[in-house]
């Protein structure tokens, strides 16, 4: 995680001094902001220090705005992409509606402060529309919607691989289905649509 509070170079020759001494093969970053990371790399190369290989930032069908930035740098660096939270905390499982009160899983009160940082981050009403939408897409093509959710973050060019949870291990096969299912473009697409609001910013690309 970035630290604002610790300088860059400080920061590096840490990392560096972890990787010298064997502690760690590889360094990687997450939910790093594309500028920050960017300074990072441009520090590293030029006090020749341990380089990060890898970034790992939330990203799913409604949370796409680590396209417009940090993606590009990723692919232009040579950096794995390593995303989590593929399915929003399972609101791209279809199982929510908006007016629930869960019990359990990570919108649920039992999980204090982070299950209320989740519900700040998903649990808007545009978000279960996009979600009704995916679910429909999911319906007349006949595949899961945690499924389809999936394979839409893997066929990404940037994404190298994809971080996935479960609560129980049944909740898996939908989901390790994703590796072997083949998103055709006009598929995409329409998600690529439907969803196209969490992509853009003030400048509405």
């Amino acid at each position: 995680m970035d630290d604002p509070a610790t300088p860059i170079d400080e920061m590096a020759e840490a990392m560096d001094t972890i990787v010298s001494s064997g502690r760690a093969r590889y360094i990687g970053v997450s939910n790093f902001l594309a500028y920050r990371l960017a300074k990072a790399l441009g520090r590293q190369d030029t006090l020749k220090l341990a380089r990060f290989v890898s970034a790992q930032p939330r990203y799913n069908l409604l949370f796409r705005e680590v396209e417009r930035e940090l993606f590009p740098l990723a692919q232009e660096e040579g950096l794995a992409v390593i995303p989590f939270n593929p399915l929003a905390g399972g609101l791209l499982s279809g199982k929510y509606k908006l007016y629930d009160v869960p019990e359990k899983g990570r919108f649920s009160a039992e999980l204090g402060g982070f299950g209320q940082a989740y519900h700040a981050r998903y649990w808007h009403e545009h978000e279960f529309e996009v979600v009704a939408g995916v679910q429909g897409i999911a319906e007349q093509h006949g595949t899961p919607i945690t499924t389809l959710s999936v394979a839409w973050v893997l066929a990404h060019p940037a994404i190298t691989s994809v971080i996935l949870g479960a609560s129980r291990v049944e909740q898996l096969t939908d989901t390790l289905a994703a590796a072997d299912f083949t998103l055709d473009s006009s598929l995409k697409m329409r998600l690529d649509e439907v969803s196209i609001g969490f992509r853009r910013g003030d400048a509405g690309v």
